[in-house]
């Protein structure tokens, strides 16, 4: 088997254990070359921890951010870089105020998409995975992501954008991630009450609509990763700062959730292959390293 190259794409330090983590640890154990870029440096997002609410850490946030992020990923076993930006922070009130002048949501797309053609043309990925349009979520870091991923995308394969940044490279695949479905949350809530417990799901569940879960009908690749999802747990509670250990993320057992719902789930948006849909493998139709 080939030994490829894939390019995970995310907002903020925590976003690569949340998203695809099991996938990312997968394919890196079977020996391919894993790389976790990360946009931002999370300056201005909360501290969701409350054990993790400290003094010491509010005043030295950027750096703590900065060992989660070196943790998680030595435990998911890939590679990692930093874009530089400045978080954006997550808006909130009635009106919304405005975002500060120097975060990345506001910087011109044309800087980072620059920044981010020249890894892709350095590390060329046969595969890359992302946010769709709406971040996953709309936060505007994730959204400004999926901008230059898609841009990134294309232009790393055209000679006429970004001279200068490297020798051109045509990314194969471009994925979103949808980790987030209702049907996957459902299931583990049902789970929990054949077990006479009351599930932690019910406040998400009672907002959603089943019959408008359009990520569900969005989905095209489900990769099997089930054995990873300890690693993939492991990576998350390395950011200390942004999840709570005892949160309902951690809340249904993983054997439950390996039983269940073994796989991960994306939507392939770009593809310079041919692909025959559903798929198992995000490097499915990608044969050599040319």
């Amino acid at each position: 088997m080939n030994k490829l190259r894939l390019m995970a794409v995310h907002a903020h330090p925590d976003d690569e254990s949340s998203k695809g983590a099991a996938t990312l640890a997968r394919y890196a154990d079977e020996g391919h070359r894993v790389l976790v870029v990360t946009l931002t440096g999370g300056e201005r997002g909360d501290i969701l921890n409350p054990a993790m609410d400290l003094p010491e850490v509010r005043g030295h946030i950027a750096d703590v951010r900065r060992d989660e992020m070196a943790k998680a990923a030595s435990i998911l076993g890939v590679e990692h870089a930093w874009l530089g930006f400045v978080d954006s922070g997550l808006p909130k009130g009635d009106p919304l105020p405005p975002l500060p002048d120097d975060c990345f949501a506001r910087v011109p797309l044309e800087e980072p998409t620059a920044a981010l053609v020249r890894l892709v043309r350095e590390f060329r990925p046969h595969v890359m995975t992302t946010y769709d349009e709406n971040g996953g979520y709309p936060h505007p870091d994730h959204i400004r992501c999926h901008q230059v991923s898609v841009a990134a995308y294309e232009a790393a394969a055209d000679h006429r954008s970004f001279p200068g940044t490297g020798d051109v490279w045509s990314v194969s695949k471009l994925y979103y991630n949808h980790g987030f479905l209702r049907e996957r949350m459902q299931m583990l809530q049902d789970e929990f009450a054949r077990h006479g417990q009351r599930g932690p799901f019910e406040k998400w569940l009672a907002r959603w609509d089943p019959d408008h879960d359009v990520y569900a009908k969005r989905v095209t690749t489900r990769v099997q990763c089930a054995e990873y999802f300890a690693q993939r747990d492991d990576a998350l509670r390395a950011h200390a700062t942004q999840i709570d250990p005892n949160g309902d993320f951690f809340a249904a057992p993983i054997a439950w959730q390996q039983r269940l719902w073994p796989t991960e789930e994306y939507e392939l948006a770009r593809s310079r292959v041919p692909a025959a849909l559903p798929e198992t493998d995000l490097f499915a139709g990608i044969e050599d390293d040319e």
